[in-house]
Order: structure tokens, then sequence, then C-alpha cells
């Protein structure tokens, strides 16, 4: 072997050892920030309540931020209570029912027919699109309003934001907990490829290919939290239709109208897609992701019920 190919793997080994004691030597300053750190740390309690308290102040501020976008997004108007009157005194009779203030009644032309509730339990809003009163008779009309206020009594919509941002904040923090380990680990094992008397990849694709296993990770974590989010999105969906069917005491007139909307509705995108209440989607993947069951889950649901109290007023 030429004396040049010796002097070169030399200068390999030596350059990898020196890495290896850099990085060894970084890793124990880091050891040792953090042994200080954790010395000096707050109280566990103290940290995770500020961290989550920090989330979800983030969060309903984001909510709010939100709630304005889509209404200013939809250009509705307020419906007057002088061309509904009797839609109004229903709204008013469930709303005292549930224990909620009466929200404002709006009326959009929407992608789609549709329903939605913005707010909680006082000052909330519900937006009726105009073909609702086209398409359905005033009792299932009842049953779509008292659907959206079962979703102002339970702050669903506020619920599912504040979820949203506490499992952000704790994603973010992974990232910052895991990135340091793989640079870490990326360095020795640059390190270790010197050793061995060969020639790394450049640095720059060290640092992408750990970015992009960090991220990874954390994606992987982040979707997780998310299909377990709208997992509950859907069950309070199916939660909503119950207590709309305790309040009007009439959930074949709600399956009628979701069935109505079912068959004037075609599959919507945009900002307001996970509000609609049509989600007949397909695909294994699009249904754990959505926000709505299946339209037929939900109306099969609701006949059954209505076949069971029918059936216990006969053997009455």
């Amino acid at each position: 072997m030429p004396v040049r190919s010796h002097v070169s793997r030399l200068l390999m080994v030596v350059t990898g050892l020196v890495l290896v004691v850099l990085y060894l030597a970084l890793g124990g300053l880091v050891t040792g920030a953090l042994a200080l750190l954790w010395e000096r740390r707050p109280s566990p309690v103290l940290f995770s309540g500020a961290l989550l308290a920090s989330s979800l102040v983030f969060g309903y501020l984001s909510y709010r931020g939100a709630t304005a976008r889509i209404l200013a997004s939809l250009h509705a108007s307020e419906l007057p209570q002088e061309r509904a009157p009797q839609l109004y005194a229903r709204v008013d009779r469930i709303g005292e029912e549930m224990g909620i203030r009466a929200p404002r009644l709006l009326v959009a032309r929407m992608a789609a027919p549709n329903a939605l509730a913005l707010g909680g339990r006082d000052g909330g809003v519900v937006v009726l699109d105009a073909s609702l009163f086209r398409l359905l008779t005033l009792d299932q009309l009842e049953t779509i309003v008292a659907h959206e206020l079962a979703h102002l009594e339970s702050r669903d919509s506020l619920i599912q934001t504040l979820g949203f941002s506490v499992a952000q904040t704790l994603s973010g923090l992974l990232f910052v907990l895991l990135l340091p380990v793989g640079l870490l680990v990326a360095g020795l094992r640059r390190a270790f490829t010197w050793l061995r008397g060969e020639r790394p990849d450049p640095f720059t694709t060290h640092l992408r290919q750990t970015y992009v296993a960090v991220a990874g990770t954390v994606v992987v974590v982040t979707f997780a939290a998310t299909l377990l989010l709208r997992a509950h999105s859907r069950r309070r969906e199916f939660a909503a239709d119950d207590r709309a069917a305790d309040v009007t005491g009439r959930p074949a007139d709600l399956a009628r109208a979701l069935a109505h909307i079912e068959r004037a509705s075609d599959p919507a995108s945009g900002l307001l897609s996970s509000l609609y209440i049509h989600g007949e989607e397909e695909g294994t993947l699009t249904r754990l992701l959505a926000t709505h069951p299946p339209m037929s889950d939900r109306i099969d649901r609701l006949l059954e019920r209505a076949d069971d109290a029918w059936t216990r007023i006969e053997v009455q």
C-alpha cells in the first residue's frame, strides 16, 4: 500500500478520534448543563401547570380568532325574529331546558346544506344555511338546531381547539428534547465513520437526516394525538344527536333531517369542510381523520332509538 494511502487513512483516524473527543466533550457539557438545570428545576407541578396554562391560553385566543374568521367568511346575516317566530320560540324553549342562553341565529349561503355552532353556553351563535328552510319542515329544523345547541352546551368546538393546542405544545416540546439527542448521535456516527477510514457524507447531509428523523418522530406522535381528538369529535356528534333527541323527543325527525341534508349535499372542501354535517367519506384513513361519523351511522342510531321509543309506548 502506498505511503500516501497510509497517511490519508491515519489522518482519517485522527480526525475521527478528535471528533469523538469533541462530541463526547460537548455531550458532557450538555449533560452537565442539564444536571445543573435539574438541580435548580422548578416544581414539576409548577412547570407542567405553566406549560398547560400557556397552551390553553394560546388555544383560547386561537379559537376566538378562528370564530371571527369563520363568521366573516360566511357573510352571515341575522335571522329576524319576525321572519321565524315559531323557530325562535322553540330555540328559546330548548335553550332554557339545556340551561344555556338562547344563541343568535344567523343565515348564510354555504357550499352545502349545513348548520354549525360557534361559542359556548353564553353568547353562542348558530349559523343555518339558507337551503335548510326549503329542505326541512319546522319540526326537522328544530332538531337540527337542537343538535347545534347541544354542541354549545358542551362547548365542543372550544374543547377541540384547546385539545389541538395542547397537542401542538407537547409536539414542540418533544422536538426540542429530541433534537439535541439526534444531533449528538449523528455527530458520533460521523466520527466513527472517520475512524473506519471512510469519508463521511457532508455535514449538511447529517444535519438534514437528523432533522428528518426527529421531525418524523414528532409527526407520528402528533398524528396519533390527532386521531384521538378526531375520535372524540365523532363521539361528540353522536352525543349531540342523543341530546337533541332527548330535548325534542323526536329522534325520527332528526334522522329525516339528516337524510334530507345528505341527499342534497355534495362533498365539501375548504375552510369550513370540518364543520359540515355531511361527511360520508370513503377510505379507512379518511374516516379516522373525519370530524363527523358517517351520516348513515347517525341516521341508523336515531331510527333505532325512535323504534325503541315507539315499542315502549306500545307496551305501556
